[in-house]
């Protein structure tokens, strides 16, 4: 399999394909799900195309705790289905399907209890380490308070008497969710971002494909399909709504999460500390810490899901509970608001419901699928598509994703142990070629043509210095990126990792973006003025005292997509 480009070439014949082709399969929603069908079904040797209204992983996706785990407090529900599933797919993304993208991460879990609390505590991180084989991860230890005092110096003397520390994985969701997308496309299915569905075509009573909206140009596109799925999230009730009807509901629950810089907590793992409500962690993030989440109750816009001050405010004191050194509001750097969808109608309180997926027809030739969790999408994905094959008059193979790396993994771990020498080759630092193989794996070879005819794109994003130039072009040559934001909130993480939130990398990303998209500097100027405004607007709805309040704030930003919310 060779690798495919998402250049702007690329999409134009991605949208005369769609035009021009009747599809086996047409995806609705370009999150982890939606590119996790796509590629499960191209790669089981159907037509494919999936189709997203704005970026991939611009919703829930890029929005997570980025974590992939088993969910250790599904275990306290007694769902060692969802555990061990969940755990089986975690060992396939660290060893097999993504290495360069997944990594270990440990935790600490701080006792409050000396006896009880470490029987019951250690006996279910036992059976998460036996669970997930524990082979690619080290297993749980006991520790005095000492010890988990001696790796992280930053608790309270007074937060805990003992403490186990077990391990996990974590990734960058919207960077493995866009690299899904690109091996599908490598496999032959039409993946465009920019294409929003805005009505569902019939024949009778029988769903035959959609019409698209190209968001850049305005088009109206009809899309033929044997068998449509809607993979859409959040959305899913209105995507069902076009036919009228839907046989499951989906219920949002939003999630906060907060970045600070590393220095502001010194410790050398992660820490899971149990709420009233949920679970909350502390998650090692390169230079910095992320901090979540919340579990509340979301009834408005679903495209921008914004974070109040009290959201802020309790991620603060959860976490101030155990410092020695408690964080303020001027340590966070960044915020970021995310949306779980639901399977709705099992709980009144949203942490309870199900983390489950469901597949379900909803009228003939519409699958839907929703539920679930990040780390479980190839599951759901294999689910759908063995859903939808019944209804194709081929005969369709299974699931195959179980053994089809990621673009990037293979060859990534001999890179790896040769990455001093690839650093002399290519006249960088150590710590740049590390960098690059673990956001691009072996895929760094598509941007050393890039290095050698221009030097000057290894310099370090002003502004943002975790980050080269060329990463800025190469999302637009081959991530597809259409939109500054694409590039500093998805292909990169700038927008969450940068006091500014990125408004002085946008200076310098701009320009380079502008020259593979064909920009001028009145589009150049025009991106950044509406990346400036999605930022004032969040930083806003940030300092509103509640849900209604803060979402009235952000959608004082239109996005930068025609036609979009």
């Amino acid at each position: 399999m060779e690798p495919v480009a998402l250049s702007p070439q690329r999409r134009r014949a991605d949208l005369e394909r769609l035009r021009t082709e009747t599809f086996d399969i047409l995806v609705i929603g370009g999150g982890v799900t939606g590119a996790g069908i796509a590629l499960d079904a191209a790669t089981r040797g159907l037509s494919v195309a999936m189709v997203e209204q704005r970026d991939y992983a611009a919703g829930t996706s890029s929005r997570s705790s980025k974590l992939i785990h088993g969910g250790l407090r599904y275990l306290e529900q007694f769902n060692f289905g969802l555990v061990r599933e969940a755990l089986a797919e975690r060992g396939l993304l660290l060893e097999h399907l993504a290495p360069h993208l997944v990594k270990p991460v440990s935790f600490l879990f701080p006792l409050t209890h000396p006896v009880w609390e470490r029987f019951y505590i250690g006996a279910g991180v036992q059976l998460y380490d036996r669970l997930g084989g524990a082979k690619h991860l080290p297993s749980h230890e006991h520790l005095t308070r000492r010890g988990a005092r001696r790796l992280m110096p930053s608790l309270r003397d007074d937060a805990l008497v003992g403490a186990i520390r077990y391990y996990d994985a974590q990734v960058d969701d919207a960077r493995h969710t866009m690299e899904i997308a690109r091996t599908a496309a490598a496999y032959g299915a039409v993946t465009t971002i920019s294409t929003r569905v805005t009505d569902l075509l019939r024949e009778g009573e029988r769903v035959v494909g959609a019409t698209v909206r190209d968001q850049e140009s305005g088009e109206h596109i009809a899309v033929g399909a044997r068998q449509v799925i809607n993979a859409t999230g959040v959305w899913t009730d209105e995507i069902q709504d076009l036919v009228g009807r839907g046989r499951i509901k989906v219920r949002a629950s939003k999630g906060i999460h907060l970045v600070v810089p590393r220095d502001r907590i010194h410790s050398d793992t992660g820490v899971i500390l149990r709420t009233e409500s949920s679970v909350l962690f502390v998650i090692p993030w390169g230079r910095h810490w992320l901090l979540g989440t919340t579990d509340t109750d979301w009834n408005l816009d679903l495209a921008h899901p914004a974070a109040s001050a009290s959201d802020i405010q309790y991620v603060l004191d959860q976490v101030n509970r155990i410092l020695r050194t408690p964080l303020t509001h001027e340590d966070v750097e960044g915020v970021f608001a995310g949306l779980r969808p639901l399977l709705s109608g099992e709980d009144e309180s949203t942490s309870q419901l199900s983390r489950e997926h469901a597949v379900v027809p909803t009228v003939a030739g519409l699958l839907t699928v929703a539920g679930g969790k990040y780390t479980t999408y190839r599951v759901m994905a294999e689910d759908a598509v063995d859903a939808a094959a019944r209804n194709l008059p081929q005969r369709v193979p299974g699931s195959v994703t179980d053994r089809t790396p990621l673009l990037g993994a293979e060859g990534y771990h001999a890179l790896w142990n040769g990455r001093h020498r690839l650093a002399d080759e290519l006249g960088l630092h150590i710590d740049k070629v590390e960098h690059l193989l673990n956001r691009f794996g072996s895929l760094i070879h598509e941007l050393t043509p890039l290095l050698t005819e221009r030097p000057e794109l290894s310099e370090r994003i002003a502004g943002a210095e975790d980050y080269l130039r060329v990463e800025a072009v190469y999302a637009a040559t081959h991530e597809g990126a259409l939109h500054l934001d694409d590039v500093l909130a998805r292909r990169t993480r700038i927008s969450i990792e940068t006091f500014d939130r990125g408004r002085s990398a946008a200076r310098d990303v701009a320009p380079l973006v502008g020259e593979v998209l064909g920009w001028d500097d009145e589009a150049i100027a025009r991106e950044i003025e509406h990346y400036d405004a999605r930022v004032a607007a969040e930083v806003e709805s940030q300092k509103m005292p509640d849900d209604r309040t803060a979402d009235a704030a952000r959608l004082g930003a239109r996005d930068v997509r025609v036609g979009g919310a």
